[in-house]
């Protein structure tokens, strides 16, 4: 029975690539020189830091214009609140989203059942596995899925015939 998973997920791959890329980019900007930043990779965030908020800004709108070059999903990247030190010093983290929460994956499937297709979504393990008799219908699901406004951003891959 041919089936494909849909999945919110970013590609760590790309991530390290953007970041090496937003590093290069800062060590040959002018409005950073002599400025303490740092970007801190970790399991799934990034943690983003400068000397003041202004500066920590400008970071983070570097990064992301590098993460958004590598067709990484915007909607995937939550971006926490600015703390500021007693010293001045800014830190952000930005947190990458691995896997549906339950919420927005019980929406999908109810829109993909919604269509009146006939294929099978089911959700596991944080992705969501459809499945029908025509590739078809798979297709067309995929072309739905793609078409919609959900907020965050779905990835298809595991497609078997």
């Amino acid at each position: 029975m041919p089936s494909f998973d849909t999945v919110c997920e970013v590609d760590m791959a790309e991530v390290k690539n953007a970041v090496l890329q937003a590093r290069k980019e800062l060590l040959n900007r002018f409005d950073f020189k002599g400025v303490n930043w740092d970007i801190v990779e970790e399991k799934n965030t990034l943690v983003l830091t400068a000397d003041d908020d202004f500066k920590l800004q400008a970071l983070n709108g570097i990064l992301i214009g590098k993460l958004a070059k590598r067709e990484i999903s915007l909607k995937n990247i939550e971006h926490g609140k600015t703390e500021i030190s007693s010293v001045g010093r800014a830190r952000q983290v930005l947190t990458l989203k691995q896997g549906f929460e339950t919420e927005v994956a019980k929406k999908i499937v109810a829109d993909i059942r919604a269509q009146g297709l006939k294929v099978q979504a089911q959700i596991q393990e944080g992705k969501i596995r459809v499945s029908g008799k025509s590739r078809d219908d798979l297709q067309d699901v995929i072309g739905f899925l793609r078409g919609q406004e959900l907020s965050v951003g779905v990835a298809f891959n595991n497609f078997r015939d």
